[in-house]
């Protein structure tokens, strides 16, 4: 058998802060048997489902998105 290494989380944080702090963004690759696809999350004191981007913060969240995009796997590729 063959292995590979895969990055499917990226988060964003303010710099010099814990991945655990409240302005955290998540950017995940998901698979629930019907294909990859891209989750964000971002879960400060409410969790109420919305994502709060500021501007300074777009660049970093864009970048890991579209690079988390770009590694999903069709369903045809997977084995």
């Amino acid at each position: 058998m063959i292995y590979e290494t895969r990055t499917t989380k990226v988060t964003i944080v303010p710099k010099g802060q814990p991945i655990f702090n409240q302005e955290a963004t998540e950017v995940e690759i998901v698979d629930e048997a019907g294909g990859e696809y891209v989750e964000v999350r971002q879960c400060s004191d409410a969790c109420d489902g919305k994502i709060a981007i500021t501007p300074l913060e777009w660049p970093e969240i864009f970048k890991a998105i579209d690079f988390m995009v770009s590694q999903c796997r069709d369903v045809e590729d997977q084995p």
